[in-house]
């Protein structure tokens, strides 16, 4: 008889709870993981603030776990070995694929959303989770597992910066300094850039951005004093909050790039007037590559990118709903929760 345990879901609106599961078991192209880690991502907020079902299989999605048993036809993988989770490799098959866009491959992304038929019921908010194996990757031993649970955000800010390559010595703004907006401070030091400004309302997180490597942590208004006239040649858009998408192209120069890395909840109003006078060039970035995955625990194992800085408190899978709750009453309650679901 399959054991019972508790996986934290976000049931409605402002609605999170442990809901009783039965215990994963591997089935055939699946792992088992017993997760040691698994850190509260802005999306999981933003799905506890939302009033649409927010998907159960990305419900805590930056966990870092070994693995306990493996289904049938997996290879590559073994009981023992210390993983996180990924995006799968592309396929090969779709049509992406085939027409050479395997970086938009629509099987890995649909595994990545939790669409795929191998998605799981829950996340990593539980003491076990059972995944597709083609998205569970090896974790170097010399990684702790605050590292590896924070690993998966890394990657997110790594695949921001290599969507937008940055010139040798190039000025960098980074808006917003949650934990993608600090990790993509020091991603950019790490590929170049000579002058790395942080904006944040929060004093406190601008404080965090100094500690990780900024060379300048500016208030908004103070940052539309600094680059009104002469802007940045690069502006990575992390806030995510709709009135943001414009500022970031009046903080940017005149044939400078935008990206557009946080997910804005709503419409956001722009002047094309201002795009138009400056020949901005926009640049989008969802997600992550699989090939990025170890590229950013290099990152990670050589020093270049400290995540421990972003790491608030770890909490127990009991305190998870309060813990939610409070980070949607105050988003900068904290900037990197870990829930230890052990």
């Amino acid at each position: 008889m399959l054991g019972r345990m508790q996986a934290g879901l976000v049931t409605g609106h402002r609605q999170f709870e442990l809901v009783e599961m039965a215990e994963p078991v591997a089935q055939p192209g699946t792992a088992v993981v017993d997760v040691h880690l698994c850190g509260i991502c802005g999306t999981d907020v933003h799905g506890y603030l939302g009033h649409t079902p927010y998907n159960p299989a990305i419900c805590g999605h930056e966990f870092v776990g070994t693995i306990s048993s493996v289904g049938e036809g997996v290879s590559g993988l073994t009981e023992g070995e210390r993983v996180v989770a990924a995006i799968a490799a592309p396929c090969g098959g779709c049509s992406n694929c085939r027409a050479g866009r395997g970086a938009y491959c629509s099987t890995a992304f649909l595994g990545m959303i939790g669409r795929d038929p191998l998605a799981p019921p829950h996340g990593g908010f539980a003491k076990q989770v059972a995944m597709d194996a083609t998205r569970l990757i090896g974790v170097p031993a010399g990684l702790s597992d605050v590292q590896g649970a924070i690993v998966e955000p890394t990657t997110v800010a790594l695949h921001a910066v290599r969507r937008t390559p940055i010139p040798l010595g190039a000025t960098v703004i980074v808006q917003g300094c949650g934990p993608i907006g600090l990790l993509t401070v020091q991603v950019a030091r790490a590929h170049g850039a000579g002058r790395v400004v942080a904006i944040d309302l929060n004093a406190t997180r601008r404080t965090t951005a100094l500690a990780v490597g900024a060379d300048e942590a500016l208030s908004p208004d103070q940052a539309r004093d600094a680059f009104g006239k002469h802007g940045a040649d690069i502006v990575f858009e992390c806030a995510g909050v709709p009135a943001t998408v414009q500022a970031a192209v009046d903080l940017a120069r005149q044939g400078g790039t935008i990206n557009l890395v946080g997910l804005a909840s709503g419409q956001a109003t722009i002047d094309p007037g201002s795009w138009l006078r400056k020949e901005i060039t926009m640049v989008a970035s969802l997600g992550y590559l699989h090939h990025e995955f170890p590229l950013a625990m290099d990152l990670i194992s050589a020093g270049s990118v400290r995540v421990e800085p972003l790491h608030d408190m770890t909490v127990t899978l009991a305190e998870l709903p309060s813990t939610m709750a409070a980070l949607g009453d105050n988003p900068s309650h904290a900037v990197k929760v870990l829930v230890d679901p052990r």
